[in-house]
């Protein structure tokens, strides 16, 4: 199937690419692999702010990491022109503002991994990762994602 009908099917639109707030570029392709910086989670275009294990569920985690998952394939889209393109979701990592006692890192970042999965199917959008509790993130944002893929 078609990636842009699989997104019309979930009702999701692709945002333009956010512009860089620092020093760095949305994404860099090397060869057939496009890394795409870390994108923070935002909900009603603001920053998506709190700590999971303080004021953030791990439902709310994971709403936001499926967030990030949209901006990122947004980016994704503008990096490649088409993402039909995508031959292969190779890496996710995750960086999840949480408390010392907050272990769900894994399950908050199944928000991303899974809507990459519905999206690109089993065999392009299962991917490596890695999730990550951290103190902070830019911003207070509650999660921050990068991904790398390879294109065709």
């Amino acid at each position: 199937m078609n990636v842009y009908d699989t997104l019309k099917t979930l009702n999701i639109e692709l945002p333009p690419m956010a512009v860089p707030a620092a020093a760095y570029v949305p994404f860099v392709q090397s060869g057939r692999l496009v890394f795409l910086s870390g994108h923070i989670a935002k909900k009603d275009g603001k920053v998506w702010a709190g700590q999971l294990g303080k004021n953030i569920s791990t439902a709310e985690g994971q709403q936001a990491a499926r967030a990030v998952a949209i901006d990122l394939m947004g980016t994704l889209h503008a990096a490649v022109g088409d993402l039909n393109k995508v031959k292969r979701i190779v890496k996710v990592m995750s960086l999840v503002n949480s408390t010392g006692e907050f272990t769900e890192q894994h399950l908050v970042t199944n928000g991303c991994s899974e809507l990459l999965g519905q999206v690109f199917g089993p065999q392009i959008g299962a991917h490596a990762r890695s999730a990550f509790g951290v103190a902070q993130i830019p911003l207070g944002a509650c999660v921050e994602i990068e991904l790398i893929a390879e294109i065709a």
